[in-house]
């Protein structure tokens, strides 16, 4: 028992301190989905120490690196966490009508069709997306389009195809290759019935995985590349999708400075959307992040689809600028711009090379 749990707790360990690495192999990128798994094994694993190992000088060291790992892990996770004090921002008269968007991960070889149309027809959503949906999703979901006649789409069979359905009259409509000819993100400017524009970026990068992408390359310039349009754009803008990260990740970190945006998060749940299938291992790999002038009603994961993540639901408003919203927004300093600039750089040179 002794050996291992001292085990154990050098696996945890390592496992915590390697996303401190800002290498971008999926062996330093992985373990950073981990966190809330780790805090809670390490826990676990702390607790059974004090009862079963002998009290050496190596038991000290190792269960001091591991309560300081402990409370850095809850340092970072509580601001996910409705404990998390946050203000609470007031509806004005003088904001838009409710908006409401559906962004879902189908899983491209998911076919319960049916079961995720349930979904729409029971939500009404304004705006619905869908990544990894190729032909045979396109397909099915035609008959949704009576609905939804404004669409983007670009049908992909290499499990990154995207499609954006939406009530609401598109201003205009792109798509966006940033790193890959083969990785699309999606960009719309609408207008509320009520006149107030917006734009919705819908994004879903490849994740770092010894079956996919052997580095975080591509995932973390596709991002960033995002959020450097979205800096550029001088309305009121929300980014929403599959993100192949996680909130607290310095991917997350640098695109929430780049874009400045806020992660709605924040104040209001981990909001776990994958492993659907796997309650132990779910991580919020779909964010949401936005501008100080949307304001976020309700953020809320939604019900089983047949798919391996869960969809996402977000109510949300348009307003004028508000400066608590405002206090949210950090940005990048000088070392940090130029981190986004080299993982730019390297993220469409991996696409390249892969040539």
């Amino acid at each position: 028992m002794e050996l291992f749990l001292n085990i154990l707790s050098g696996v945890l360990i390592i496992l915590s301190v390697l996303p401190f690495s800002k290498n971008q192999h999926w062996i330093f990128r992985v373990p950073e989905f981990m966190k809330i798994q780790l805090l809670v094994l390490q826990v676990i694993v702390l607790g059974l120490s004090i009862f079963f190992i002998e009290k050496t000088i190596w038991f000290w060291v190792i269960n001091t690196i591991q309560s300081v790992l402990i409370v850095y892990h809850l340092y970072i996770l509580i601001r996910y966490t409705k404990f998390y004090r946050r203000k609470r921002v007031v509806k004005k008269s003088s904001s838009s009508e409710t908006v409401k968007v559906i962004s879902a991960n189908v899983y491209q070889f998911n076919k319960d069709f049916e079961k995720f149309q349930k979904l729409i027809l029971e939500h009404e959503p304004d705006i619905f997306i869908t990544m990894e949906s190729n032909s045979a999703w396109e397909n099915a979901n035609r008959i949704l389009e009576k609905d939804y006649p404004y669409t983007q789409k670009m049908t992909l069979d290499n499990t990154y195809g995207m499609h954006l359905y939406s009530k609401i009259p598109f201003l205009k409509a792109e798509i966006h290759f940033f790193v890959a000819d083969d990785l699309p993100s999606i960009e719309v400017y609408l207008q509320t019935s009520d006149g107030y524009d917006f734009v919705i970026f819908a994004v879903h990068p490849p994740p770092p995985s010894p079956t996919e992408e052997k580095t975080s390359k591509e995932r973390d310039g596709d991002l960033l590349c995002v959020a450097k349009k979205v800096q550029k754009n001088n309305l009121p803008s929300m980014v929403i999708g599959d993100f192949n990260t996680v909130a607290w990740s310095e991917t997350s970190i640098l695109f929430r400075k780049t874009s400045k945006l806020i992660d709605a998060r924040v104040g209001r749940g981990i909001l776990a959307t994958f492993h659907a299938k796997y309650w132990f291992f779910r991580v919020p790999l779909d964010l949401l992040f936005h501008s100080p002038e949307i304001f976020v009603v309700k953020l809320e994961t939604l019900g089983y689809i047949g798919s391996d993540h869960f969809p996402i639901l977000c109510e949300f408003q348009v307003n004028h600028r508000d400066k608590q919203q405002e206090k949210d927004v950090k940005i990048l300093d000088t070392e940090e711009a130029e981190e986004v600039q080299e993982l730019i750089g390297e993220g469409k040179k991996e696409q390249s090379d892969n040539r």
